[in-house]
């Protein structure tokens, strides 16, 4: 899947399948692709932190990921007519900028312990990830021959691993390692709330630093924003382009696939501290299973490297078959058994989940040419499944009083994706 690109003064034309040799724009579309996958994971760490702060039940923090993931529904497609109107370059910064607003929000949140205000930030922060997303995904695709697009964009999903393997460490130590021995729970009134004011601050200045360094990625973009030649993109069709590909049944799959995709993966990752800490898996300690969650996103970021090379020589539709079936074997090992065995077995699905994202955009997008920005917003519209599955998840754990049971959702999930490996696996 590419999107062609014109020279200036020549007519629009499709993709002749060699793309543009540029490697400096493909350092900074890496650079997006490490920064919103960090900025994502991050979710992970601040769950339990708000769920504590908070005396929240499941469903009701598994609202951070509702109110983030919603982002990708509502702005999903606006973002991709945006992109169209000024280009990536432009659309990449707009995002940044939108990132940094989202991270600033936080101090208010902060100031008047309020999640709803939490919930708020992190609607306004996914906004721009989504607008960054919109440009990331078929601007790498752009950058190079159209035959190798899926071990590429495979290869640049790396580093968004390698940012959802870092800032979750990171976090760990600086939200997760700030509790306090009292519990909000044993505190009422004006005492609840210091406490919450106080303890949210490592959250305020977590976010602070990412504000800092949006802003200096978004000066870099902005001086490059002139890089490509004239794009070439499909005429904007109402406010409703891009629904017609879902009639294309490859396409159509796909766009399910993502959502599932989405849903089951931030669902798995909202669970690790609380699955971790129970006594029957491994029964840590706060921090120290918000320190494994790099694990499963670490598990992610190795199986892209790899992924990118096995892609290059093996059947995509069949490489996201195989590891989809495997993520449904380790979700059953993790489940029927206990101590380090079902904790490290629930952290390996990272590696399951390695490929499956760039792999099912894409087989889904293969030949739309100059239809690609829109492609990428429905596929973006898709990313709803990590809102929507882990609400489901949440809930799921607090009727049935188990984290193990709740997985069966995910492991729904996987189910379908393998069955759209097996119906993909050959070219468009």
């Amino acid at each position: 899947m590419a999107i062609s690109a014109t020279p200036v003064g020549a007519s629009d034309t499709v993709d002749d399948g060699q793309g543009i040799d540029a490697p400096d724009l493909r350092v900074f579309v890496f650079a997006l692709f490490f920064i919103f996958g960090g900025i994502t994971s991050l979710n992970d760490v601040i769950i339990p932190k708000l769920k504590e702060l908070f005396t929240l039940n499941y469903t009701q923090a598994m609202l951070v990921q509702f109110c983030f993931f919603t982002a990708y529904a509502v702005i999903g497609i606006p973002g991709a007519k945006l992109v169209k109107r000024i280009g990536y370059m432009r659309g990449a910064v707009a995002g940044l900028v939108t990132m940094m607003a989202g991270c600033l929000l936080f101090i208010p949140a902060s100031s008047t312990a309020t999640y709803g205000l939490f919930l708020f930030a992190l609607f306004v922060l996914a906004s721009g990830v989504v607008l960054v997303q919109v440009v990331a995904n078929p601007l790498i695709s752009l950058l190079g021959p159209s035959r190798t697009a899926s071990s590429r964009l495979t290869f640049a999903q790396a580093f968004n691993s390698l940012g959802t393997t870092l800032f979750p460490y990171v976090g760990a130590l600086l939200i997760l390692g700030s509790l306090a021995k009292v519990s909000a729970s044993e505190l009422s009134g004006p005492a609840l709330d210091a406490y919450r004011t106080v303890e949210s601050q490592a959250i305020v200045h977590g976010y602070l630093g990412l504000a800092v360094m949006l802003a200096v990625v978004a000066a870099a973009v902005w001086l490059f924003r002139n890089r490509l030649p004239v794009e070439d993109h499909a005429k904007d069709g109402g406010g409703f382009a891009g629904f017609d590909l879902l009639k294309r049944p490859r396409f159509g799959f796909g766009a399910l696939c993502i959502f599932l995709y989405v849903g089951a993966e931030v669902s798995i990752g909202s669970l690790i501290v609380n699955y971790l800490r129970q006594p029957g898996v491994m029964g840590l300690e706060e921090q120290a299973a918000g320190k494994l969650i790099a694990m499963y996103w670490g598990g992610a970021m190795v199986g892209r490297f790899i992924g990118s090379a096995v892609l290059r020589v093996v059947s995509p539709g069949k490489v996201l078959a195989g590891v989809a079936v495997g993520a449904i074997a380790l979700i059953l090992v993790s489940t029927h058994t206990t101590g380090t065995l079902s904790g490290y077995s629930l952290l390996a699905i990272g590696l399951m989940n390695s490929i499956m994202f760039p792999t099912i955009f894409t087989l889904a997008c293969e030949k739309l040419g100059p239809r690609a920005a829109d492609a990428s917003g429905i596929i973006n519209v898709a990313i709803f499944g990590g809102a929507v599955l882990p609400l489901a998840t949440g809930r799921l754990a607090d009727v049935s009083g188990s984290l193990a049971f709740a997985l069966i959702i995910p492991a729904t999930c996987y189910a379908i994706i393998a069955a759209y490996g097996v119906y993909a696996r050959r070219p468009a």
